[in-house]
């Protein structure tokens, strides 16, 4: 799920880092996009775009390995005015490794929003099991206004300066987020045209139906991760008789209000640290074995507040609470990542200048298409100010370590008075009439709460079988052995798990420099896709 924009460079008073900048520096820059395309116009006259047969041709993956296709498809930008402006959106697929076997398309999406489905289908060699390659074509698309279909473009500086109130302290700070949010939509939709008022999900289901037919699938099968678990939920509600099979792994809530949205992610962001604080103290090579993690992380977190964590270098660094909150997000999306984040809490206890330099890393800047999916989706104005320290005080009493979680603060306070409509509001879903949907999530997920899952699986009802992995994370196929052996299964046989089953957690026992996961040799994507702790 979701993107903290990053920061301009630091103001000479109270420097602050953005979540996005801070957390790419972590674990590799985010997606590149390419050049704006403007929507392409059809005369009046014009019938509706009927995509008919995708016209693929050859392509390679980076990799060089796996056989893969290439095209596009043109989509309407408005799905109420099917005969105006018109984009093309970017696919790629994986051809099914044992032809004579094959069962037909699975449709994939890695979350974000902003992710490439076209990077997540040309890294599929690595990433998905062989049993998987064997028997589906695996086709990724790039979602409307992403990477590189029609790519949401705004101006850097724009997004730096609403990045530096995206933690308003004040009536008059809130005044001016609310203007910075407003200058930036406005200006993304100067620099994009008219595709930024139709990002919302319900326009990203209605592209994936017209993938459907391009296809020549009567049904498809589908996995989606993350936000892809939202794009899949809101299609299984609108088309359930054309759902071969679906997996949604970690997934999102569309049902929530602004409380009970926050409520759950800060919860999630609590349980997971003291995860990892419990980690530690039973793990010998931890370096913060002998000490205690959660009085460690409140311990900075006051220096934070005080204005006295201040690191080495030319010039010092001084660490905000919004660096600690963001960091300690970002290392929630994989265990593996842990003994590197328990050296960064040290480090920074110590005043050494290496959390500094991690600090200072500045991720490139990015084409910008978070913002304009969420604000749309949901509805997340409040009235006044007043209303963010009452929440921030609650919030503070039901996570007395980490406060609140950096995501869905800056969801919240990203989107006030953004200038679109919210086009595709929360509700529960309605979904009736598909095959068995299996639901997954992890009991400690940062991004997309375990409750989360729960909700959706219950607002799925019948149709829904939830699996639960017992661990820490995001995304649970590359966490979990039990976890990715249950999709593949049901993928292919349709054979899904019994309604409620467990997968036992897995907790690293060394240092890794690679994202190897515990599911046999295969590489998690989800990093270098999303940038972790930036997306969803």
């Amino acid at each position: 799920m979701p993107f903290n924009p990053p920061l301009a460079p630091r103001s000479k008073g109270r420097r602050r880092l953005a979540v996005g900048a801070l957390v790419t520096s972590l674990f590799g820059q985010l997606l590149a996009g390419t050049a704006v395309a403007a929507p392409s116009d059809t005369t009046p006259s014009a019938k509706t775009p009927s995509p008919g047969r995708i016209a693929w041709e050859p392509c390679e993956s980076p990799s060089g390995q796996g056989t893969f296709e290439c095209a596009t498809i043109k989509v309407p930008v408005d799905w109420k005015r099917p005969r105006g402006a018109t984009i093309d959106l970017a696919l790629a697929r994986h051809l099914a490794t044992d032809p004579e076997r094959r069962i037909g398309s699975l449709l994939i999406n890695p979350g974000g929003p902003g992710g490439s489905g076209v990077d997540f289908a040309l890294d599929a060699p690595d990433s998905f099991s062989p049993e998987l390659l064997e028997r589906f074509d695996i086709v990724g698309f790039d979602p409307r206004g992403i990477g590189r279909s029609n790519p949401v473009m705004c101006d850097e500086d724009r997004v730096g300066a609403q990045a530096e109130l995206l933690y308003p302290d004040s009536a008059s700070s809130f005044a001016a987020l609310r203007e910075a949010n407003r200058a930036l939509g406005e200006n993304c939709r100067d620099l994009t045209g008219p595709l930024v008022d139709h990002m919302d999900t319900a326009s990203v289901i209605r592209d994936m139906d017209a993938i459907r037919v391009g296809l020549g699938e009567k049904r498809i099968s589908y996995y989606g991760v993350s936000y892809g678990t939202g794009i899949g939920q809101q299609y299984a509600e609108r088309y359930p008789h054309r759902v071969r099979a679906m997996t949604l792994d970690s997934n999102m809530d569309h049902s929530l209000d602004n409380w009970n949205y926050q409520k759950t992610e800060t919860v999630a962001m609590e349980e997971s640290y003291g995860q990892f604080a419990d980690w530690c103290a039973r793990t010998p090579s931890c370096v913060l074995h002998d000490r205690d993690a959660r009085a460690l992380f409140d311990s900075l977190y006051q220096r934070a507040e005080a204005g006295e964590l201040v690191l080495p270098g030319d010039p010092p660094y001084t660490v905000t609470t919004q660096d600690l909150q963001g960091v300690a997000f970002g290392y929630m999306y994989d265990p593996a990542t842990w003994f590197d984040f328990a050296q960064f809490l040290s480090d920074t206890d110590a005043a050494d200048p290496a959390a500094g330099r991690t600090l200072r890393q500045r991720g490139e800047p990015t084409p910008f298409g978070y913002l304009p999916v969420m604000c749309q989706d949901y509805d997340f104005n409040v009235s006044s100010y007043a209303t963010l320290p009452r929440y921030e005080r609650k919030l503070a009493r039901l996570a007395p370590v980490t406060r609140l979680n950096s995501l869905a603060w800056t969801d919240l306070t990203g989107c006030q008075d953004w200038p679109t409509e919210v086009t595709n509001p929360p509700h529960r879903l309605r979904v009736d009439g598909t095959p068995p949907i299996l639901v997954t999530n992890s009991r400690y997920d940062v991004a997309t709460p375990h409750s989360w899952g729960s909700n959706a699986a219950r607002q799925i009802g019948r149709e829904a079988v939830f699996l639960t992995y017992d661990g820490v994370g995001h995304g649970d196929y590359w966490l979990s052995p039990c976890a990715r052996d249950a999709i593949d299964t049901y993928l292919i046989t349709l054979k899904a798990p019994r309604e409620g089953t467990h997968c036992p957690a897995i907790w690293p026992t060394g240092p890794s420099a690679q994202r190897q996961s515990p599911t046999g040799d295969l590489i998690n994507p989800l990093p270098d896709l999303l940038g972790a702790g930036t997306h969803r």
